[in-house]
């Protein structure tokens, strides 16, 4: 098997994964996994579609990031892992279908509009 290589976005981050066969390392922008990710929660969205599918410590993980905050960015390397893993064994895809790892979040800023303060809302109205 060689390098499987897909997409994930979330909001304005782009995550580009790179998996091969390998013994489960991570590595983010040229960093260690609990090195870019510091807290376990984000840490945790990275492991879960391998922990769904039973394959940890079965692929080496490469990952490009950029863009987003850093929740956005683990949402996205997630969505990358998840359509590779969906590319090695079509079987994987009945697992992580109903869990919503294979869906891209379409929920993006709303933009800010003239004369007013942000998105929705306004300046402060004075009667008189």
């Amino acid at each position: 098997m060689e390098v499987i290589h897909k997409i994930g976005r979330r909001k304005t981050a782009v995550a580009r994964v790179y998996l091969t066969p390998g013994n489960g390392k991570v590595t983010i922008n040229k960093r260690d996994l609990e090195n870019y990710f510091p807290t376990a929660t984000l840490q945790y969205k990275v492991h879960q579609p391998f922990a769904l599918t039973g394959t940890e410590g079965t692929y080496d993980v490469k990952v490009n990031v950029y863009g987003g905050g850093i929740t956005g960015q683990a949402e996205a390397v997630r969505l990358g892992i998840s359509r590779a893993l969906c590319d090695i064994d079509v079987e994987n895809r009945l697992t992580l279908k109903p869990e919503g790892l294979l869906t891209r979040d379409p929920r993006m800023v709303e933009r800010k509009k003239f004369g007013q303060k942000k998105a929705r809302k306004k300046f402060q109205f004075s009667k008189r």
